[in-house]
């Protein structure tokens, strides 16, 4: 999870390594890792132009509909939304700071996906340890079917899975942060989620950490992958920050049993104006038809910050989308940023919730593929 502004100086990279390999219990460098995997050589099936124009048009949603959860208080900013469904009713992962704490995360409930109910907290501040004051989270192992899926979370080993970016410091994301996992029986429950004694899985510190990793991880998204088309059932997406320019891009890391991680391959899948201080990140991913489809932001490569996507045959060769962004700042609730996606489809319907800033502070957004709002084609006739 990123955001285009973090306020605050940055540690620099010798400072951060030592800091993570100390008193914060994240494994240090000396720590044995197993080699970074290699995919096949080769630049692997290039998605056409006449494909991606269709999966842009198939999952674009020019109707805003509107913010649909927002903080307690002016000092509470909420984020980073991801969704799914659970015996018949909808629910809302999300995260919140307040007074610039650091990040917990929160569960929300809806029976419409236009309408949220706020549940409670599953990840809470830990107040020591490497993820002492950062707590964020986001689901794992969604269904991935864009068509005829059911939105509901996989299990592995009898338990629900959460991935989320911890970190030792106080504030708004503070440098390093790594990764860790968390499990439930029960995803539904506003209770605590239990963390892997073995957390983080990931980090900076880690010696096959790779270039475009090497200051920080942030938010990621697991996919079981039924095929094991890469040889591995479990695929992890995540952006981290490069110690050059404050560079963040996507790479990609592979789990049999959703505990140990090897990174896979030596560099990032996605990226966009390298040498810059550029950000892609926040991936979910989703398969359209035979197209696996990269849903991410972006941010100092185009104006403002928004959402867009990025489309493989094979999970590692991706090409960009380079037309219009599937969101971006245009409404006063967003004037700053739109970004952060989690998109999905329901009785013909795209929802795309996004995180917002603008004359409402941080908050969760949603726009769609139908007019929902009074007045509009969809068959809902009154707006929150």
């Amino acid at each position: 999870m990123t955001t285009p502004s973090r306020p605050g100086p940055r540690p620099a990279l010798i400072a951060a390594l030592l800091f993570i390999a100390g008193s914060t219990g994240i494994a240090s460098a000396a720590s044995p890792r197993p080699d970074v995997i290699q995919p096949p050589p080769g630049p692997g099936r290039e998605v056409s132009a006449e494909t991606m124009r269709r999966i842009h048009d198939e999952v674009k949603t020019p109707h805003k509909y509107g913010v649909v959860l927002k903080g307690e208080t002016a000092t509470e900013l909420v984020d980073c939304p991801s969704v799914f469904r659970h015996q018949g009713r909808w629910y809302m992962m999300y995260v919140a700071i307040r007074d610039d704490a650091g990040y917990e995360t929160f569960l929300a409930r809806s029976d419409d996906l236009l309408r949220w109910e706020k549940l409670g907290k599953i990840l809470s501040f830990r107040r020591e340890g490497w993820d002492a004051w950062q707590a964020d989270g986001g689901v794992s192992l969604p269904d991935w079917r864009w068509e005829g899926g059911t939105h509901a979370l996989g299990t592995h080993d009898g338990k629900y899975w959460l991935s989320y970016i911890g970190g030792a410091k106080q504030g708004y994301e503070p440098d390093p942060l790594a990764i860790g996992l968390a499990t439930t029986d029960d995803p539904a429950r506003a209770a605590e989620w239990t963390r892997l004694p073995s957390n983080p899985v990931l980090s900076t510190a880690q010696p096959d950490a790779r270039p475009f990793e090497s200051n920080t991880l942030y938010k990621s998204t697991i996919i079981r992958d039924e095929a094991e088309s890469l040889g591995w059932p479990f695929v992890m997406f995540y952006n981290g920050k490069s110690a050059v320019h404050s560079h963040e891009a996507i790479g990609m890391a592979v789990s049999r049993d959703m505990v140990n991680w090897t990174r896979y391959g030596a560099d990032f899948v996605v990226d966009n104006a390298p040498g810059k201080p550029a950000i892609s990140g926040d991936p979910q991913i989703m398969k359209i038809g035979d197209v696996w489809v990269m849903f991410y932001f972006g941010f100092r490569w185009r104006p403002h910050a928004f959402d867009t996507f990025a489309c493989s045959y094979d999970l590692v060769n991706w090409t960009k989308w380079d037309g219009p962004n599937l969101v971006e700042p245009s409404e006063p609730f967003d004037e700053k940023f739109a970004h952060k996606p989690w998109v999905l489809k329901h009785d013909g319907v795209v929802y795309h919730f996004y995180c917002a800033v603008g004359d409402q502070g941080r908050v969760i957004a949603l726009a769609t593929s139908k007019d929902l709002r009074a007045g509009g084609d969809g068959e809902i006739t009154a707006k929150p």
